[in-house]
């Protein structure tokens, strides 16, 4: 039996170490209300007339919560630290998968802050109030409400850029992440049992 068959061996003997079952859920709910945001963002403005500001208005909340539970995880992975990547990955694959992490982390708070900032420069704001899933009055940044009309025209234009290069930024790191973790599943590493609930 050669070396590769005994570490793919050693690898099935023994079990995944996993996240805590409250960083599974997160990482899980957090993944489907990203997803769908994604898919809301594109295809809002193609929805009929009557469902596009219901739409939009789901999408600023699901932002908004995105950017609450990201605060709850980072807190939560500060008090419990993840678990170590296998021994066997080379060593550019961790750091690259840190960094990679990090930069989520990042755009998980940039893309929601972008689009809160946005919407606080919404010139028809005071006509559309801002409410958590139709439901829950929600705030906008006083600061950026009471900027002077043309200045704060510029600022929604060059917040909407943010948050479109953001959305891209994300959705490219998105794609390498899962396509990362199934190679690693393929080659054995059993990467999703990490994440698993239950």
């Amino acid at each position: 039996m050669d070396a590769m068959t005994d570490q793919a061996g050693v690898r099935e003997a023994l079990p995944a170490a996993r996240y805590t079952r409250v960083a599974a859920v997160l990482h899980w709910v957090m993944a489907v209300l990203i997803v769908g945001n994604v898919v809301l963002a594109w295809v809002a403005e193609s929805l009929p007339e009557n469902w596009v500001r219901p739409g939009i208005d789901l999408h600023k909340s699901v932002g908004l919560t995105v950017l609450g539970l990201v605060v709850l995880r980072v807190l939560w992975r500060v008090a419990h630290p993840p678990p170590a990547l296998p021994s066997d990955y080379p060593i550019w694959q961790k750091r690259a998968s840190h960094a990679a992490h990090m930069v989520l982390y990042g755009l998980m708070v940039v893309l929601p802050v972008s689009g809160w900032l946005h919407d606080s420069a919404f010139k028809y704001a005071d006509k559309h109030p801002l409410m958590l899933y139709w439901v829950v009055p929600w705030f906008r940044i006083g600061a950026v409400e009471a900027m002077e009309p043309a200045a704060k025209e510029e600022f929604h234009s060059a917040l909407y850029s943010v948050h479109a290069v953001s959305g891209y930024a994300l959705y490219t790191l998105l794609a390498v992440h899962i396509l990362g973790a199934l190679k690693h599943q393929w080659d054995g590493a059993r990467e999703l049992q990490r994440m698993r609930i239950g």
